[in-house]
């Protein structure tokens, strides 16, 4: 995160506040699955098949399909050049406003699996200085890092910004809570929100872009 200037900082702890509430969604809907967190679904697989049971093949699909995301993500990101971040968003929103789509013609699954698709394009969507990437939909790495800066920062030595670090995670766990508060209450309207909110930072993005 340090490596991102303030703006993308800000937008790099939106979109993870929008993953973790799709995450949420995707969790509730699909009965304690991951459509963001992929290690999570991982180690469902892998109990899965050890167990010999459905739960493996649906974790191996979502895990399939966040990859599909990712790459689609990668390459509209690559097109889009310098407006990658509101293209990316943008696209996520068309995504997510097909699985609403189909959650209100209870095609539960097939919402399931727009969500992973959608939540692997938008690690695309935020690039930094020197072409570093984040990722925000997962956070292991990030609690990594933030604890090596708070040793730094205990020390006095080395880099000790663990902060930015900390904000990436809190928006994720924030957006979390909210969007299985919403899901639980009503899911279509969680889909509705998490679309609104994907268009929003879209625009927001673009128009960024475009005044710099």
């Amino acid at each position: 995160m340090i490596r991102f200037d303030r703006s993308q900082q800000w937008l790099a702890a939106a979109i993870s506040a929008l993953a973790g509430f799709v995450d949420a969604i995707g969790f509730v809907e699909s009965g304690g699955f991951f459509v963001s967190f992929m290690t999570g679904n991982s180690t469902r697989l892998a109990v899965g098949v050890a167990e010999w049971s459905h739960a493996g093949l649906v974790a191996g699909a979502i895990i399939l399909l966040f990859v599909a995301g990712v790459v689609a993500g990668s390459l509209a990101a690559a097109r889009a050049a310098r407006q990658r971040s509101g293209v990316i968003l943008l696209f996520v929103a068309a995504l997510l406003a097909a699985a609403g789509g189909l959650r209100l013609a209870d095609q539960v699954v097939a919402a399931v699996a727009c969500l992973a698709v959608a939540m692997g394009m938008v690690n695309a969507a935020v690039e930094g200085r020197g072409g570093a990437v984040v990722g925000v939909t997962y956070m292991t790495g990030t609690l990594v890092q933030m604890g090596q800066k708070m040793a730094n920062a205990l020390r006095g030595s080395g880099d000790g910004r663990w902060l930015p670090h900390l904000a990436l995670w809190s928006a994720l766990v924030v957006g979390a809570i909210v969007g299985a508060r919403v899901t639980i209450g009503s899911p279509l309207a969680a889909y509705a929100l998490a679309t609104v909110g994907a268009a929003a930072l879209g625009g927001r993005a673009i128009w960024a872009m475009r005044r710099a």
